[in-house]
């Protein structure tokens, strides 16, 4: 049900080796066993590698949390293959920045690129090395910024008291995802792109699932695989209040879309949970619109509810438990 991701040959950019041992970029790489490099006289994982350790395992489960669009941003991390928005920061663009745009991908998987005009694109999908994916986010796009036009931006830790996206993006901004049938939005000139580029491109175009954006709902999406249709629903209400809502509707047969749709599972992703509907191959976007929207009245109901889930809401909601996936 997810996604898949564009390929390329390229080499993903990589951490620096101070990085990949943990470090802050101040000490070369050891082992863990070896002498810390800061002349303590003490292991690596003793000293210096203990705040790194736990740097990497300090897990935010809500990264984009108090931003506007929480669960587009999601559903753009995990589950959209091409799409794009306008970003507005808190303090206005830099001299010689004409605009800031994320990406659910950019080519040769960079965390960011400067253009020659000065654009700056924001890559979301990349791996992040800290727990936290809004600080890395936030961090590349700083460097970003500075960047010197034609350049792309490599990856990094991004140091524990740095700002987060939440501290850089305008609360009040529009978060509008506009989602594209292929990745052209890479290139400026995609008509006059070189082989080399062209081929990149075709590649990545291929592997995208066709996804529409519901335009009544917030953050559904509608997406086409070669057996059967799915939409995917990112919900922000508290997990196991919405679990029981669903239960509620599953059990009443009440959680369709439609004739022939059926409610199937979930994804856990950032926080948030996302319902997952199965939908016959010849049902398109256009045609779970007003289910949808009927739906999510229905939904509303279910969570003001706080009678107990009776025995046929509890098995229905078990069902809906076993069969949910932690994308992250």
């Amino acid at each position: 049900m997810a996604k898949k991701r564009p390929q390329t040959k390229a080499t993903r950019p990589q951490l620096s080796d101070a990085a990949k041992a943990g470090g802050t970029g101040d000490f070369p790489v050891v082992g863990a066993r070896e002498p810390c490099p800061c002349g303590s006289g003490r292991r690596y994982k003793a000293c210096h590698g203990r705040a790194a350790s736990h740097a990497a395992t300090e897990l935010v489960h809500r990264p984009f949390e108090g931003l506007a669009g929480e669960g587009d941003w999601v559903a753009l991390r995990e589950l959209v293959p091409a799409a794009t928005v306008e970003l507005a920061l808190k303090d206005g663009l830099p001299e010689g920045v004409p605009s800031v745009t994320l990406a659910t991908v950019l080519p040769m998987a960079w965390p960011a690129l400067r253009r020659e005009d000065g654009t700056v694109l924001l890559g979301l999908q990349n791996d992040t090395s800290s727990g936290d994916i809004s600080r890395d986010l936030a961090d590349t796009l700083q460097r970003a910024l500075a960047a010197e036009p034609g350049t792309p931006v490599q990856g990094r830790r991004a140091p524990a008291d740095s700002p987060r996206l939440q501290d850089l993006l305008d609360p009040d901004g529009a978060f509008e995802p506009v989602v594209h049938d292929g990745f052209e939005f890479w290139v400026q000139d995609a008509e006059n792109a070189t082989a080399e580029v062209a081929a990149s491109l075709e590649r990545a175009n291929a592997a995208a699932i066709p996804t529409v954006k519901l335009t009544g709902v917030d953050s559904a999406y509608w997406c086409e695989t070669p057996d059967k249709n799915h939409l995917r629903w990112v919900m922000p209400y508290p997990e196991e209040q919405l679990l029981d809502a669903l239960a509620r509707l599953h059990a009443a047969g009440r959680s369709g879309l439609g004739e022939g749709t059926r409610l199937v599972g979930s994804f856990r992703a950032h926080g948030l949970t996302v319902p997952v509907w199965d939908l016959p191959s010849g049902v398109g976007a256009e045609d779970v619109e007003k289910p949808a929207a009927e739906f999510a009245e229905r939904l509303t109901a279910a969570l003001a509810s706080e009678a107990p889930l009776t025995a046929d809401e509890r098995r229905a909601r078990g069902g809906l438990t076993n069969r949910q996936v932690t994308l992250s």
